[in-house]
């Protein structure tokens, strides 16, 4: 897969009077890092909207100075949870539902006070996994929204709980844990893309776009550059996360 495949796609959106949209979401969020304040600044220069998920319970107050980006709370404290043999989690299926909600609760809190209007009630749990059962309880701890990865099934996690998930990962988890691969990134985004057009999945929901600034190498930054400046050039629309979760988050 190329760049002229990535072309061809947001051409056949055009084509069919539709705008190609995407959205951008980093997590792991912390302490204002090197990477982390390159990927603010290449945020800006680009013009691109970010979602930063930031990890609550471990936010330095300096992160949030002249921040100029959506702020998601990823999980509480971004603790594995699980028991052994189990998928990495921070919500186990062991842990009683009202201390994970109580958990939310305060964590939320706690961002909202740092973040202020940055802040958007929405959970981007870590490891993009998250116990079922509670979903419908997000409103208890004050979130409003929830973004995982891959395509949602519906537009609402549950109701008064808006997702817009994640759908291409740029870091190679299973194997190397650096970027992906330039193939393997334009493969993804276009066999998205092209499912949306073709209605095998929800239209509505943008393509996300997941990074990881803490462990992006220099391949993975010039990625990004190409990828803002070629998809803009090309008439796609990068989606402010405040359009896609406040109206139903508020």
């Amino acid at each position: 897969m190329s760049w002229s495949d990535l072309d061809r796609e947001l051409a056949c959106w055009r084509d069919a009077g539709h705008v190609a949209d995407f959205w951008w979401r980093d997590d792991d969020a912390a302490t204002l890092s090197t990477p982390l304040a390159r990927l603010l600044e290449l945020a800006e220069q680009s013009g691109v909207p970010l979602a930063l998920a930031v990890v609550p319970l471990e936010a330095a107050p300096e992160l949030f100075n002249g921040l100029r980006a959506s702020v998601l709370m990823h999980g509480t404290d971004h603790r594995n949870r699980a028991r052994p043999g189990e998928k990495k989690t921070e919500f186990a299926a062991h842990e009683a539902d009202e201390e994970a909600i109580e958990r939310l609760s305060v964590a939320r809190k706690t961002l909202l006070e740092h973040a202020g209007a940055q802040f958007l009630p929405v959970l981007a749990p870590p490891w993009n996994r998250f116990k079922r059962a509670l979903t419908a309880r997000l409103p208890d701890a004050g979130l409003h929204g929830l973004s995982g990865y891959g395509p949602r099934e519906s537009a609402e996690a549950a109701p008064g709980v808006c997702q817009v998930n994640s759908h291409v990962d740029i870091i190679d988890w299973r194997g190397t844990r650096g970027f992906v691969g330039e193939e393997a990134a334009l493969r993804a985004v276009v066999e998205h893309l092209a499912a949306r057009r073709g209605g095998e999945s929800d239209s509505a929901e943008p393509t996300g776009w997941l990074t990881h600034h803490a462990v992006h190498e220099a391949a993975a930054w010039q990625f990004l550059e190409r990828l803002f400046e070629r998809t803009r050039k090309h008439g796609a629309r990068w989606r402010d996360p405040a359009e896609l979760f406040l109206s139903r988050a508020s």
